[in-house]
């Protein structure tokens, strides 16, 4: 009883992402109308081969019979085939949308969702979750309802020629249900179970070949080995409880038609030779008991599978029901030769606070650089300004107007952003320097950003140039390579904000050279905002603003800091000491 509701709910759900979907009516009825004509057709044959039999037995026979037959099987055919191509027609564009809108909605889903989920669960839900509402919709809907119509029909039929004999068939029917009903939630129950640990094990498997070098660097082989075992383990187990139970189910099915032959048989066969049932007859008895028994133990597999396409649906809603990035439709101008300022902001992973109530200005066209200990929030500001995280307090404005405020992708189209270990997708260089631009770009316009990004030297080298294919995460590049092609993705996007995450932290000396000019070209006439690990790139910011622990305890020039600020005098004197050294 209390689960009545979460089941209305998801049929509610589930018929609700039908409608979305749009199927043609046109071929929705085409496919019942041909279905109706093939179980008709299945339904006459016994008819016509109880008169073929009875006229054999008086050693008459009338051709039409036989032609009869040759057309309803031929009907049958036909009708089952096109029937069956609609169906899956309409389950393959049914599921497409349903696909459709979940990569949609991922796409636009805040960053802390995928901070807190694997992206193999994910996948899971958007191919595995949807692929079971597909086989519920292409192979079991309609035939559930021609099933049914073909028992009803049958019983009428079956009652008409002899109704002791279809008493005999629905008792062992009736039985059959009884025992099906509590085996078919089991298989449910097992089902869901096994759906669920297959999401755990293809996150496991995204995020161990994602990081597959990692896991060799570290010799972790053995034990992810161990993950990935007992996970398959898992499946395993659920699949032998899932194997019992059909092990039960199909020699029970066998034993129950079977049963019910020997026992029509033999009853018949004395009233056949009692002349009280013709052998036409009989043999009509027997074929429609496979046309009722053959479509039940369908209809319980539909079961099964409708019960899967529910739990589908209920996760498949658990990620339609999650609120995207708020993205306001006005097209404000933003006009970014304003100051970006911070008024009262604080920051919370958590509960746990990361930055604490800071007001500070970064002016517009000039460089401010963030200097701290790791964990101090440096990085945190930045993704508050690209807007991946929301203020937990306070506003971030631009000029007088909350950034909120702005168009969401219009916003993000005025930052460039390059990290210390920028992130490079599969694919060519040319690509990768393009990547997400609305517009096209010509090889002039991307030759000119490899140039002044420095990439040109080393790209022209290479034998297929701006076509070369980097890779998986851009692997057949260097450090510093990658980071001069995220500075051409930066440069031809022409941002007017600029966020510079330790950009060269990681870098040899040779290649911090060249990312560095890189980095000159692409800082000219923009609002700059670097985050330093090495003190000797920001000595000429106009500000600096040191972080601690989430709070502001310094902000002012190079000289002014390291004359008032113990601990930048302290990180300015070890570290150029050694830099000069």
């Amino acid at each position: 009883m209390d689960h009545s509701p979460v089941k209305n709910e998801n049929l509610k759900s589930f018929l609700d992402l039908l409608k979305r979907a749009k199927p043609s009516k046109l071929i929705i009825f085409l496919a019942v109308f041909l279905s109706i004509i093939e179980t008709a057709s299945g339904l006459i044959l016994p008819l016509l081969t109880r008169s073929l039999v009875d006229q054999l037995a008086h050693s008459e026979i009338e051709y039409m019979i036989i032609i009869l037959l040759a057309i309803s099987f031929f009907i049958q055919m036909v009708s089952a085939g096109f029937s069956y191509y609609l169906m899956s027609f309409i389950g393959e564009k049914i599921v497409s949308s349903i696909r459709e809108r979940l990569w949609t909605h991922v796409l636009c889903l805040p960053v802390p969702y995928f901070d807190k989920h694997e992206s193999g669960v994910i996948m899971s839900r958007i191919t595995q979750d949807t692929n079971n509402v597909k086989v519920l919709v292409t192979q079991h809907i309609i035939t559930f309802f021609s099933g049914l119509i073909s028992i009803i029909v049958a019983i009428i039929i079956l009652t008409m020629i002899d109704w002791m004999m279809t008493i005999i068939m629905l008792l062992a029917v009736l039985v059959s249900i009884a025992i099906f009903i509590p085996l078919g939630k089991m298989i449910y129950t097992i089902s869901k179970s096994m759906q669920d640990e297959m999401a755990s094990f293809s996150g496991n498997l995204g995020r161990v070949l994602s990081e597959i070098r990692l896991v060799k660097a570290y010799h972790a082989e053995r034990i992810e080995d161990k993950k990935g075992k007992n996970n398959i383990k898992l499946l395993f187990q659920f699949g032998l409880k899932e194997a019992k139970v059909q092990a039960i189910i199909s020699p029970f099915m066998t034993f129950i038609m079977m049963l019910v032959l020997i026992l029509l048989i033999g009853y018949g066969g004395v009233r056949v030779a009692s002349g009280e049932l013709s052998a036409g007859s009989l043999v009509a008895i027997i074929i429609y008991m496979f046309q009722i028994i053959i479509p039940f133990s369908q209809m319980a597999t539909s079961f099964t599978a409708f019960q899967k396409a529910m739990g589908s649906t209920e996760r498949i809603q658990e990620i339609l029901s999650l609120s995207t990035e708020k993205s306001i439709n006005n097209e404000m101008i933003i006009n970014t030769t304003e100051d970006i300022y911070f008024d009262n902001v604080s920051f919370a992973y958590h509960q746990e606070k990361v930055i604490r109530s800071i007001r500070f200005s970064i002016p517009s066209g000039k460089t401010t650089a963030f200097v701290g200990p790791s964990g101090s929030g440096k990085t945190t500001l930045f993704s508050l300004i690209e807007q991946f995280y929301l203020c937990t307090e306070g506003t971030i404005y631009l000029g007088d107007k909350n950034i909120r405020e702005f168009n969401l992708g219009s916003w993000r189209e005025q930052i460039g952003y390059v990290s210390q270990e920028s992130p490079i997708m599969s694919g060519t260089i040319f690509d990768n320097i393009t990547y997400g631009l609305k517009d096209q770009v010509s090889i002039e316009e991307v030759n000119q950003a490899c140039i002044q990004a420095n990439a040109m030297d080393f790209i022209s080298q290479l034998p297929d140039g701006l076509l070369t294919e980097v890779g998986e995460r851009g692997i057949k590049l260097s450090g510093g390579q990658r980071q001069r092609i995220a500075i051409a993705r930066a440069l031809i996007r022409d941002p007017k904000i600029l966020l510079l995450d330790e950009a060269t932290s990681n870098l040899d000396s040779q290649s911090e050279k060249l990312v560095q000019k890189a980095l000159v070209h692409l800082m000219v006439g923009r609002t700059t905002l670097v985050i330093a690990h090495r003190l000797s790139t920001v000595i000429g910011a106009d500000q600096i603003i040191v972080l601690e622990n989430g709070t502001i305890t310094g902000q002012g020039t190079h000289e002014q800091l390291i004359k008032n600020h113990s601990l930048y005098h302290e990180l300015a004197t070890q570290q150029l000491t050694i830099d000069t050294n």
